[in-house]
């Protein structure tokens, strides 16, 4: 693989100097990608009253963005390590806040769900960039555990702060400002971009990978289009089906091409590590409960209990509050000291215990007794997963796949999320109607069943993060093992042997090469686990 390096040497100095600017920059780029994810949920009843389309294609305006988004995600992670991160994070944020400008004046259906999908499309360039330029900034294993601690508040709170947004300005101003606001965001990151950032392109670009580019975003859109469809015609609908099986053999089809190729999309180095391996499952498993209970969660809040949108929005803020205090905590001072499988582990046993304790909840349960601990314990959880599992799964990789690694997390965030919202749905759904039809009687039949059906989906929930207690455990090395392998890393040889194998594209498992091939003897995280304090 071509080697890439910085085209001036004091990039990285002035990187530096403004590294806590451009982490502000990144976390507010990616906070407007998160919130588009369930902004405009609560905003489509008044959408569809303004512009006249009916129920059955209100789906569309949510499902064209995933698919979008989902589909070319590793295209855009790609582009990033292809040419200049800071035009390509530029790009995608003019491209998002043009687009959402369009969504926001949309006056008919169609023109709205084109918006979408281009908001969907430029999303995919704009998110591995803004990782890519976090894995680049920060080296230092504990500003690196600052660092990912506040990306990983942005990731796994993001979507809630989007229901309490959505709710507020759909509420006071209009449908249309939930769109609208992406352009404060996108100028306020465009103009800290353009001062604070610096151009850094490779000096030699590899060439762009059109076979596995093909095959991977049209096995994602198959993918995430068979799930979406799922949710309204039900998984035994042809297109349902057919969709899934094409996905299925389309992404086959891409790993093998990826293993034949000099310049692959995906290098499979990337995924073929176990703690990457590990973590990029963690992070889908999570994408689908944290959508899940989102979904039902504010069912039951707004359809149960009758609460506004603003209120059932400011319902989830025990959750954010206890996913900023968890992800900070876990990735500054706890994973330099039990390592991301403890962290990650215990985040999924929180996380499967909240869900387990939200199958109790009835039609006449209280908030604060039977919401807000589960969402205590989901939002330590989700904290104690997020911000270790981004920063493992994104170690020790070189500059000139650190794009398309961190592509694959927002990839498997954002497929986790369809597969949680149609998957979820569609058993929710179908509990809530075998119930109905043995309890058919009474005031409260209806909601009942409805409850009845999002415990199912909650206990759903509960075992998949009982799965991946097994996957943490299983794949992800303990903290002496991956001692082990940074030690290993230090002994004589051992970092000629890996700053070789960096620049033939081939970095071990458990030895980061750094953007110029050489291995950091000490300071870069072995693994997602930064080098122990020497003190």
């Amino acid at each position: 693989m071509s080697h890439v390096a910085p085209t001036a040497g004091g990039h990285h100095t002035a990187e530096k100097d403004h590294r806590w600017l451009i982490l502000v920059i990144v976390a507010i780029a990616q906070l407007m990608v998160i919130l588009d994810s369930t902004v405009v949920n609560i905003a489509l009843p008044s959408a569809q009253h303004a512009l006249g389309f009916p129920n059955s294609d209100r789906q569309w305006v949510v499902t064209a963005y995933a698919l979008a988004f989902g589909s070319l995600l590793l295209l855009g992670g790609r582009l990033g390590d292809m040419f200049s991160r800071k035009w390509v994070f530029i790009t995608g944020l003019a491209g998002f806040a043009l687009s959402s400008a369009l969504g926001g004046a949309a006056v008919s259906f169609g023109m709205l769900v084109a918006a979408r999908t281009l908001q969907g499309a430029f999303g995919a360039i704009l998110a591995p960039s803004a990782l890519g330029t976090l894995i680049s900034t920060f080296r230092d294993p504990r500003e690196r555990g600052r660092a990912f601690g506040v990306f990983g508040s942005v990731a796994g709170g993001g979507g809630a702060v989007g229901l309490i947004l959505g709710g507020v300005l759909t509420e006071y101003f209009s449908w249309r400002w939930t769109l609208y606001v992406n352009l404060f965001f996108a100028a306020i990151a465009i103009a800290g971009a353009l001062i604070y950032m610096t151009s850094n392109r490779p000096t030699s670009r590899p060439r762009l990978d059109w076979a596995g580019t093909i095959l991977a975003s049209l096995g994602l859109f198959a993918i995430v289009f068979g799930f979406s469809h799922a949710e309204t015609a039900g998984w035994a609908a042809g297109l349902t089906i057919g969709s899934l099986v094409a996905g299925v053999v389309l992404l086959a089809a891409f790993v093998l091409a990826e293993r034949r190729v000099s310049h692959p999309l995906l290098p499979l180095r990337v995924i073929m590590d176990r703690a990457r391996g590990g973590s990029y499952i963690s992070v889908g498993l999570t994408g689908i409960a944290v959508f899940g209970v989102f979904l039902f969660l504010t069912y039951y809040l707004q359809l149960i209990k009758g609460y506004s949108p603003v209120l059932s929005g400011l319902a989830f803020l025990p959750m954010i509050a206890c996913i900023l205090l968890a992800s900070n905590l876990s990735s500054i001072v706890l994973l330099p000291r039990v390592g991301p499988r403890n962290l990650i582990v215990t985040g999924m046993v929180l996380g499967g215990g909240a869900m387990a304790y939200l199958t109790q909840l009835t039609v006449t349960s209280s908030y604060a007794t039977h919401v807000v601990p589960a969402l205590v314990a989901m939002g330590l959880g989700f904290g104690m997963i997020f911000s270790p599992a981004i920063n493992t799964a994104t170690a020790g990789v070189s500059r000139q796949d650190s794009g398309v690694a961190s592509a694959l997390v927002n990839t498997m965030q954002q497929v986790g999320g369809s597969i949680g919202t149609a998957a979820l749905s569609t058993v929710a759904l179908t509990a809530t109607s075998s119930y109905l039809v043995l309890h058919h009687t009474g005031t409260l039949a209806a909601a009942t069943a409805a409850v009845h059906g999002y415990s199912v989906a909650f206990t759903v929930s509960a075992i998949l993060f009982g799965v991946g207690v097994i996957v943490a455990i299983l794949l992800i090395p303990s903290l002496k093992r991956l001692e082990e392998l940074r030690n290993a890393a230090l002994e004589p040889g051992a970092a000629d042997q890996a700053g070789a194998a960096a620049a033939d594209g081939a970095v071990p498992a458990g030895v980061p090469a750094l953007a110029d091939g050489a291995v950091q003897a000490d300071g870069l995280a072995v693994e997602g686990v930064p080098a122990a304090d020497p003190r």
